[in-house]
């Protein structure tokens, strides 16, 4: 069984070890916690104005991760979508689920467009955002208040209001 909850500040070791030995080891990018703002103050990064961030849980276990910063004018940008290996596609669907959170989440708050940027070596996740309605953007098409990582180099755009 999975618990998706919003995330707490004692979840902050369990986010960054989930998040950067992902991006290290799996990915083999160059960036640490220092590099990331926002993992060290995900409260106040993610959830003010509409936005939130929100873990996925199993037997209490922190094992998933996706932000949803609010970036204005009824725009967010998704951050931090991460999921534990061994936790990853079926049968449990943890991504898809903390994914349908946000939009929900969206939804209520009046966010009608979500950007998100990845990197190339994100395979499976450019498949996945694809697959679940995002289309690829160039970066001129994101708005001037999106949070543009130097790790970024692709970008994708949802619209709520088409769905």
């Amino acid at each position: 069984m999975i618990d998706i909850r919003s995330y707490r500040e004692r979840d902050r070791q369990a986010v960054a070890a989930i998040i950067l030995p992902i991006q290290q080891q799996e990915f083999g990018i160059a960036i640490n916690a220092v590099d990331q703002p926002d993992l060290q103050d995900i409260r106040g990064f993610y959830q003010t104005g509409n936005g939130g961030f929100w873990v996925a849980c199993h037997r209490g276990e922190v094992v998933s991760t996706v932000g949803l910063k609010d970036i204005g004018g009824g725009q967010a940008a998704l951050r931090k979508m991460f999921v534990k290996h061994g936790y990853r596609g079926a049968p449990l669907l943890v991504v898809a689920g903390l994914l349908e959170h946000a939009r929900a989440h969206a939804r209520t708050h009046r966010i009608s467009d979500i950007y998100l940027g990845t990197t190339a070596q994100f395979i499976s996740a450019q498949h996945f955002y694809r697959k679940q309605g995002f289309s690829a953007v160039t970066r001129d098409d994101l708005p001037a208040a999106f949070p543009i990582m130097a790790v970024d180099t692709l970008f994708f755009h949802l619209s709520l209001a088409q769905r």
